[in-house]
C-alpha cells in the first residue's frame, strides 16, 4: 500500500489522534478495503518519516500514562487528505474521536522544534536547519505560535544568499 504523508494525516484527522499501532491498524484496514497488500515495516517507516517532517507530531495529553503508547496528531506541515475508502474507518475500528488540546499540542511541538533547531546548529547541519526553518513558518500559521527565536537560532548554519 502506498500512502502519502498527507493521507496519513487525513486518517489521523478522522480520529483526532492515534497511537502508532492504531494508525498502522487503520491503514491495514484501509489497504484491505482497497484490495491492496500492506508492508507493515514500510508503513511504520512512512509514519516515522511523517513525524520527522512534522506532518504528524507526537502528542502527550494531560494526565496521560507515561507507559502508554504516545499519540500522534496532525502536524503543522500537513495538508490532511482523506484517502479513498477511509471515511468508514472510525466505524470499522469502533473507535471514538479523541480530542486534542491544541494549545498543549502547540507547546509540545514548539519545544520539539526548538530542541531540533539547537541540535541542527550544534551539528552544523545546514540541510536540516533549512527544513526546520520552513517548519518554523508552518507552525506559526498552524498554531499562532511565535517561532522567530527558532529562526534566529538557525541563522548561523543557514546558507547565505
Amino acid at each position: 500500500m502506498s500512502t502519502t504523508q498527507d493521507e496519513l494525516a487525513g486518517v489521523v484527522d478522522l480520529f483526532g489522534a492515534l497511537t502508532r499501532p492504531e494508525l498502522t491498524a487503520a491503514l491495514a484496514e484501509l489497504a484491505f478495503k482497497q484490495g491492496r497488500d500492506v508492508d507493515e515495516s514500510a508503513l511504520r517507516a512512512t509514519i516515522e518519516q511523517a513525524i520527522d517532517t512534522y506532518t504528524l507530531v507526537e502528542y502527550e495529553p494531560a494526565g496521560s500514562d507515561s507507559s502508554a503508547d504516545p499519540l500522534v496528531a496532525v502536524g503543522p506541515t500537513a495538508f490532511p487528505t482523506l484517502p479513498p475508502n477511509a471515511e468508514d474507518l472510525p466505524h470499522i475500528l469502533d473507535s471514538d474521536r479523541r480530542s486534542v488540546d491544541r494549545e498543549r499540542l502547540a507547546e509540545q511541538v514548539s519545544r520539539r522544534l526548538t530542541n531540533e533547531a539547537e541540535a541542527a546548529v550544534e551539528a552544523g547541519d545546514a540541510e536540516r536547519a533549512a527544513e526546520l526553518l520552513d517548519v518554523s513558518y508552518d507552525i506559526e500559521a498552524w498554531a499562532s505560535a511565535d517561532a522567530s527565536a527558532v529562526r534566529s537560532a538557525l541563522e548561523p548554519v543557514l546558507p547565505q544568499d
